[in-house]
């Protein structure tokens, strides 16, 4: 038996979309189930994010603390951002998300993993990056606004993040995944076993 997701689409007899966001939307479809009967399933419809766990020489991984408002919480994350243009290649928006909120750039990039963030709810999908060989980015830093004009920064070892998770002190879902996901890597076939940057992504395509 092969554990691995397989796309699969259950037949739609009508669908609306309520609500309409800035970014987001939320749709109502009924879904015929495998007895036959129709369910209604609402659910947020998401571009797609992408994040990166930027890790430097000294095995510390960039963080950004930010006030998230549906929580009622301010969350140490590791930069991330949407993918605000369809078809936009993830990695080109997650090289401007490092710049953005760290002034940062990497030179060696690849694909740490790819999940969704809450498939019972929203059809969100985030490609989480490796980015290694860091340095200070040229040029003026990016003007932020709102919850991000109060944003923090910080570079802390990879070993207090794993204790951190474990201990249920850091709760960003990018964060958790990237950070056990590195570990497993480095126990594993190793970082550069890991994706290329451009790999393929079935849940956002995209052009290299």
């Amino acid at each position: 038996m092969t554990i691995k997701d397989t796309a699969e689409e259950w037949r739609i007899t009508a669908t609306a979309t309520p609500f309409v966001g800035n970014k987001t939307s939320v749709r109502t479809d009924d879904v015929v189930m495998p007895d036959g009967s129709v369910s209604r399933r609402d659910y947020q419809v998401h571009p797609g994010s992408v994040a990166v766990l930027a890790l430097d020489d000294s095995g510390r991984v960039v963080l950004v603390r930010q006030y998230r408002h549906p929580v009622r919480h301010k969350l140490w994350e590791i930069p991330a951002g949407l993918l605000d243009v369809p078809g936009e290649n993830p990695l080109h928006a997650a090289q401007r998300e490092l710049y953005e909120e760290a002034h940062i750039k990497a030179e060696d990039w690849r694909v740490l993993t790819d999940v969704y963030t809450t498939p019972g709810g929203c059809d969100e999908a985030v490609r989480v990056f490796l980015a290694r060989d860091l340095s200070e980015a040229e040029g003026e830093r990016f003007e932020v606004e709102e919850e991000e004009a109060d944003m923090e920064i910080a570079r802390v070892p990879l070993d207090d993040l794993v204790r951190g998770v474990l201990a249920g002190e850091l709760h960003n879902n990018c964060l958790v995944v990237g950070v056990l996901s590195l570990v497993a890597a480095q126990r594993g076939a190793g970082l550069d076993g890991l994706r290329p940057a451009d790999a393929p992504w079935p849940a956002r395509p995209f052009e290299v």
